[in-house]
């Protein structure tokens, strides 16, 4: 038996495993959710379906009172959007590169991400798209800015445009209007690649600071936690000073930013552990708070410890609960406010781009969702905006949800879709 197929048959054994002992009846939902014990996987479940892309016509299915349809195809893997004040779309086009692996788990994983097409040669661009006459369709197609490493979050402050690259926050000068920047840029603020390589991007409401989601390197600090250094945190970048320091940490993957205006705290969604069970631990959507200790790698969901992981009882004592939890493995990146009257039915609230589970016996995730707001708190169950991703049989997804911001009409949404290489809007049916 060669190595491969001996990987295959050890994964695939952890996964009868699994189902014999049955997926979870109810996911991991809100701000009481009753999660189960967890149950160490000696090797990790990999469930991840083939890649196969929308056919001629085929379009998601869109809730009641919307329709949705392609804002602009054939890109190469998008990821993030940012809408420009003069409605120009800027998406950033980038992929996962593979490095060398470790284990045997390693290669399994690469060779199914690669089905997967989570895993390849990066663009390293980002694209610009305009709708000149205002049909919901982009007319226009611009390459804005190349030769990036992995770019991943934007943002435009004055005649500044900022670029989060997996390596660093990098600045180019804009004129309104551009359709190309050019030049190396300058870097603000240098971080390590690999592992959770995606870095976005948030300006404060006076415009004064960037902040910035960097992921974990390892699972759970599987390198030990000098590999970690100024990982698995939210950055803030003093824009004048150029000062830079971590504005909250314990955030395994913390990835979607967006402003929740009725108290301007700044809220993230982010990517919980693997190997502890279907929805053991939820991933999940909270507030964050300057100087705040969300538990990783130690605990998670408050103090509930992690015994993987080597003992810390004074992080465990301070780790805060997170505040929605968001379901297992969701891998919840798109997050977005949308206000009450953007679509028709739809109250205050965060819209959030599930990219869905690679690792539970049960696939989650694959949809666009919205989790209503009252007086600054999530206050109802999630709703789905857009689902469909997923073939009946969960062995091929046509598309999975990543970034969704408002679109520039102020009464659409739109969402990356990275395996159907599609810009997604929806609108008022």
């Amino acid at each position: 038996m060669d190595l491969m197929a001996k990987v295959t048959e050890l994964v695939g054994g952890a996964m009868v495993r699994m189902r014999r002992r049955g997926a979870p009846r109810t996911a991991a939902l809100g701000p009481a959710p009753a999660i189960p014990e967890a149950k160490k996987q000696g090797i990790m479940t990999l469930k991840m379906p083939t890649a196969r892309g929308w056919a001629p016509g085929q379009l998601p299915k869109a809730a009641p009172g919307l329709r949705v349809n392609a804002f602009a195809r054939d890109l190469q893997h998008p990821r993030w959007i940012e809408v420009l004040p003069n409605g120009d779309v800027l998406v950033a086009e980038a992929l996962q590169e593979a490095s060398a692996p470790k284990t045997l788990l390693d290669r399994a994983t690469q060779a199914t991400m690669r089905r997967a097409r989570a895993l390849g040669k990066s663009a390293n661009r980002i694209t610009l798209l305009r709708d000149n006459e205002g049909s919901g369709v982009a007319g226009t197609r611009e390459i804005f800015l190349e030769g990036q490493r992995q770019p991943f979050g934007m943002a435009l402050v004055g005649e500044t445009f900022y670029v989060g690259n997996t390596d660093g926050i990098v600045a180019f000068d804009y004129q309104p209007g551009a359709t190309r920047l050019n030049g190396p840029g300058r870097r603000l603020v240098e971080f390590q690649p690999g592992g959770h390589w995606t870095r976005s991007l948030i300006v404060s409401p006076d415009r004064r600071r960037l902040y910035c989601g960097v992921g974990s390197l390892t699972n759970i600090a599987d390198e030990g936690m000098e590999a970690e250094e100024g990982r698995a945190a939210i950055w803030e970048l003093d824009l004048e000073s150029g000062h830079a320091r971590i504005f909250a940490s314990g955030l395994r993957n913390p990835v979607g930013l967006a402003w929740e205006p009725v108290t301007g705290a700044l809220w993230t969604v982010v990517n919980e552990r693997d190997g502890l069970g279907d929805e053991t631990p939820p991933d999940y959507l909270t507030s964050v708070r300057d100087g705040a200790f969300y538990g990783w790698p130690w605990c998670y969901w408050g103090q509930t410890v992690d015994d993987r992981v080597p003992q810390n009882p004074a992080a465990v004592a301070r780790a805060i609960t997170p505040d929605y939890a968001l379901g297992g493995h969701t891998a919840s990146l798109g997050l977005c406010w949308m206000p009450e009257g953007t679509l028709p039915g739809f109250p205050d609230g965060m819209v959030i781009g599930q990219h869905g589970s690679w690792n539970r016996s049960t696939l989650s995730g694959y949809k666009l969702i919205f989790v209503p707001f009252q007086n600054g708190r999530p206050s109802g169950p999630p709703r789905d905006i857009l689902w469909g991703f997923l073939s009946e049989d969960e062995k091929y997804s046509y598309g999975r949800p990543v970034g969704v911001t408002i679109g520039p009409d102020g009464r659409s949404l739109l969402m990356a879709d990275d395996v159907g290489d599609v810009i997604w809007r929806v609108s008022a049916a």
